[in-house]
């Protein structure tokens, strides 16, 4: 695990805010958190200095006040850093990654939008993913407090003529 320890140790000593926020929970796996305001600072150091160039996938949560938004990236050799943000739900409002970093980030950016309720600035506009097209608008399955009854009363309207 030493690869994993100099990773930390670097991150720690470039950026102090990582001090008690970085855990390495195994061989080639690192888990990071961040605040928003510092989360491109440290992003762009990881994939651009530390050669971290795949982003695997982005998983979003619902952790109550906050949405939960964990970049899993990866070097060639399987070294994996998660580095975790909280995003306020009541402005859930995040920069895209997409254009300057990873293109292949829309889709997950996209499932962000949708199933969270994410608003992703600089996403070009496109088709939803992956709820279809008539899916009701303000309705985000992956919240905590959402539930199915808008669909039973979408199912129970009459059909127009």
């Amino acid at each position: 695990m030493a690869n994993e320890q100099a990773i930390q140790a670097e991150l720690q000593e470039k950026f102090p805010y990582f001090s008690e926020k970085i855990n390495v929970s195994g061989d080639r796996r690192i888990w990071a958190e961040v605040e928003p305001a510092n989360f491109f600072e440290a992003f762009d150091y990881i994939v651009k200095k530390m050669d971290f160039p795949v982003l695997c996938i982005i998983t979003g949560l619902d952790s109550g006040d906050n949405l939960e938004l964990i970049y899993h990236l990866s070097r060639r050799d399987g070294t994996m850093l998660n580095l975790k943000t909280f995003i306020p739900k009541a402005n859930p409002v995040h920069k895209t990654v997409m254009v300057d970093y990873f293109p292949g980030a829309e889709l997950y950016e996209r499932e962000l939008v949708d199933l969270l309720g994410m608003r992703i600035e600089g996403l070009p506009e496109g088709n939803r993913y992956p709820l279809p097209d008539d899916w009701p608008e303000g309705q985000y399955p992956l919240r905590k407090d959402w539930t199915a009854d808008i669909l039973d009363k979408l199912d129970k309207q009459p059909e127009e003529k």
